[in-house]
């Protein structure tokens, strides 16, 4: 069975920085896309960063690039948001997702098809 464990949000003010965890249990680190999403109250879910065991296959939201660094713990099996900078609108749910049916050149963060999802760490953003 998968599981998904977010760790790492909190209260920061703007300008500030946190290393959300994504602690996976149940995948083989060889296949995997795993992405980090985020749900702001009163919008919809959105693809924030990912990334998959493909060498140096990652996606970035426009609105986070180079603010926004996702890495993979394979000992840990642990994913990493690194966010910096960080923006009052950035306040949200942040959750991770996988999607453990890919195999070989087909874990691609563009062909992803998640199937399992963690429940999730609140990131606020205010002075």
């Amino acid at each position: 069975e998968v599981q998904l464990v977010e760790s790492g949000g909190g209260l920061v003010q703007p300008g500030g920085s946190l290393r959300l965890s994504c602690a996976a249990s149940g995948i083989t680190f060889t296949n995997y896309i795993i992405a980090w999403f985020r749900q702001a109250p009163g919008k919809e879910r959105e693809g924030v960063s990912c990334i998959s065991s493909t060498d140096g296959d990652t996606y970035y939201t426009n609105s986070v690039k180079g603010r926004f660094f996702i890495s993979t713990d394979y000992a840990k099996k642990t994913v990493y948001l690194q966010i910096d900078y960080l923006k009052p609108e950035d306040t949200a749910v942040y959750s991770c997702a996988a999607d453990t049916g890919c195999s070989g050149s087909g874990c691609l963060c563009s062909e992803a098809n998640f199937d399992s999802r963690g429940r999730g760490t609140q990131v606020t953003v205010s002075s």
